[in-house]
C-alpha cells in the first residue's frame, strides 16, 4: 500500500500546485490587465481563467484514474485523463474565439489606449517563472508516473511560457511607439501580440486534441504490437504470435495475444511458457498488464521438431 499512496500522493501533489499557480496567475492579470487596458494581459487572464479550470479538471481526474478497477469499470479509470485533455483542448479553443475576435476588433475597428506601465511587464515577466517552475512539476510527476493528464498540463504550461513571451514583445512596441512618434504604428503591437498567443494556444490545443482522441479511441502506440509479435516469435518454443491488441488506459498499457505451442504438452509447460511470454512483454513496456491465449500449432507432417521440449 505504500508505493501506491506515494504515487497518488505526488501526482496529487502536482495537480495542486497547478491550481494553485492558476489563481494566483489569473488574479493577477485581471487586475493589471484592467488597469492598463492591456488586450495582450487580458487575452493571458482569459488564458489563466481557463488554465485554472483546465488544472481542477486534471486534479479530479488524476483523484479518479488512480482508483482500482471494479464491476463497473474493469479496466479501471485511466480513460478519464483522456476525457480531462479532451476538455483541457475545448477550453482552450473558446480561449482563442475571444482573443481573435477581441484582435481583430482593436486592429481595424476601435482604438484602445494601453498603458504599458512597468506592472504590465512585472506581471508577465511573473508569469512566465510560475509557468516554467509549475509545467517542470508537473512534467517531472507525469514522466515518473506514465499520467497523460499531467504531461497535457505540463506541455499546456511550458507553450504558456511562449505565449507570456509574445505578450511581453507587444508591450514593448507600445513603449517604443510612445517614445518615438514615428513608431505610433506599434501601438496596435499589443492586438498583434494578441493574436500571436491565439496561434501558439490553436497549436497546442490541436496536439492536445489528438492525443486524447487516440486514447479515447484505444489507438496503439506507435509500432508496439510488431515491436511485441517480433520478440514472441524468436523465443524457443513459441510457433506464431497473432492477433495483438494493444490499449492504453491512463498510465497503464492491456496487452492481449494469441500464442501458438507445438501439440503434446502438459498444462502446467504452456502455462510456465506464457508467464515467460508476459515477461517479455514486459520488458518492452513495463506498464503493461498482459494477457496470453495459447493455442496449438497446426502439426506438420513429416516433422519432428518440437521448440517448446527443447525449450525445457
Amino acid at each position: 500500500m505504500g508505493v501506491p499512496d506515494t504515487r497518488n500522493g505526488e501526482k496529487r501533489s502536482a495537480a495542486m500546485s497547478s491550481v494553485v499557480a492558476a489563481v494566483f496567475l489569473t488574479s493577477m492579470k485581471i487586475i493589471v490587465g484592467v488597469l492598463t487596458n492591456s488586450l495582450g494581459i487580458l487575452a493571458e487572464a482569459a488564458h489563466s481563467a481557463l488554465d485554472l479550470v483546465a488544472a481542477l479538471v486534471t486534479l479530479f481526474s488524476v483523484r479518479k484514474s488512480d482508483q482500482p478497477a471494479d464491476d463497473s469499470h474493469l479496466y479501471g479509470h485511466g480513460k478519464v485523463e483522456n476525457l480531462s485533455a479532451l476538455v483541457e483542448t475545448l477550453l482552450l479553443l473558446v480561449t482563442c474565439v475571444w482573443i481573435i475576435h477581441e484582435a481583430i476588433q482593436r486592429l481595424f475597428f476601435r482604438v484602445v489606449e494601453v498603458d504599458a506601465s512597468i506592472w504590465a511587464f512585472l506581471v508577465m515577466v511573473v508569469s512566465i517563472f510560475v509557468d516554467v517552475t509549475r509545467s517542470r512539476i508537473l512534467k517531472r510527476a507525469a514522466v515518473k508516473y506514465h499520467s497523460q493528464a499531467l504531461e497535457a498540463d505540463a506541455l499546456h504550461f511550458s507553450t504558456d511560457v511562449w505565449s507570456s513571451s509574445v505578450v511581453i514583445l507587444g508591450l514593448i512596441g507600445v513603449r517604443l511607439a510612445e517614445v518615438n512618434l514615428r513608431l505610433a504604428f506599434l501601438h496596435r503591437t499589443d492586438a498583434v501580440a494578441a493574436l500571436g498567443v491565439a496561434v501558439i494556444v490553436i497549436y497546442v490545443s490541436l496536439q492536445l486534441g489528438k492525443r486524447c482522441i487516440d486514447g479515447l479511441m484505444d489507438a496503439a502506440p506507435a509500432g508496439l504490437a510488431e515491436s511485441i509479435r517480433q520478440r514472441v516469435e524468436s523465443m524457443p518454443g513459441v510457433a506464431e504470435c497473432h492477433q495483438i491488441r494493444v490499449r492504453t488506459s491512463g498510465a497503464h498499457v492491456f496487452v492481449d495475444l494469441h500464442a501458438t505451442f507445438p501439440g503434446g504438452h502438459s498444462l502446467e509447460d504452456v502455462h510456465r511458457q506464457t508467464e515467460i511470454i508476459e515477461a517479455v512483454v514486459r520488458g518492452l513496456e513495463p506498464r503493461a498488464d498482459v494477457t496470453v491465449h495459447p493455442e496449438p500449432a497446426e502439426s506438420q507432417p513429416g516433422t519432428s521438431r518440437d521448440p517448446l521440449a527443447q525449450s525445457r
